[in-house]
């Protein structure tokens, strides 16, 4: 977070708004909240994302967000819901938990959640509990899955998806993110992203 010194800190703000191609009415409504709410609590808007896309899993206006982050160029993100920013349970812990990780805050207004004050951030420490508790759920059907296979004699193992992500991977590590920061982003293996990173075949 920024440092203060003596006075009030004013915080740097991201403002993040997305809407559907089909649902474009509201991006004003959501970009008129955020602002009015930062001026409130005298902050300071540094970049404005507006994300215009019809549910694509990649989303390159919000990684332009969460590079300015890294970049320590942000010290809070502010949504104006939370489904706005996560595609999914699993996605919003995982960028949740790399912002905590990067000492940005976050807030959703709609839901008054603010990982920006003590409390919100001692909440930020449970949500990676939670991620990492559904990391361990995801290992233990994997195994029941090839321990199935093996009975049946059938083919398995991963399929070679993190070669399709290297792009990702050199982009996040670029950007200041460590190496188990980049496979719990992307869903892959730290040994994954060492190979791709280190420039060797075969990383899965």
């Amino acid at each position: 977070m920024a440092r203060g010194d003596g006075m009030a800190r004013r915080l740097r703000v991201g403002l993040y708004a997305r809407v559907s191609t089909h649902d474009q009415q509201t991006l004003l409504l959501q970009l008129d909240a955020m602002r009015a709410y930062v001026a409130q609590r005298g902050w300071i808007v540094v970049i404005e994302v507006r994300d215009v896309s019809s549910g694509a899993l990649q989303r390159p206006q919000r990684e332009q967000l969460l590079r300015a982050a890294r970049r320590r160029q942000l010290d809070a993100v502010l949504v104006w819901r939370l489904d706005r920013w996560g595609r999914s349970v699993a996605d919003l812990m995982v960028t949740l938990q790399e912002l905590h990780e990067l000492g940005v805050g976050f807030v959703s207004l709609t839901e008054a959640f603010d990982l920006t004050t003590p409390t919100g951030r001692a909440m930020a420490g449970l949500l990676a509990v939670f991620a990492q508790f559904e990391r361990e759920i995801l290992r233990e059907r994997v195994r029941a899955g090839i321990a199935q296979a093996r009975q049946h004699g059938k083919p398995h193992g991963r399929p070679p998806t993190a070669r399709r992500k290297a792009t990702q991977v050199h982009e996040l590590f670029a950007g200041g993110l460590s190496k188990s920061a980049i496979a719990r982003r992307l869903a892959i293996g730290r040994t994954s992203v060492r190979r791709i990173l280190e420039g060797k075949r075969g990383a899965q």
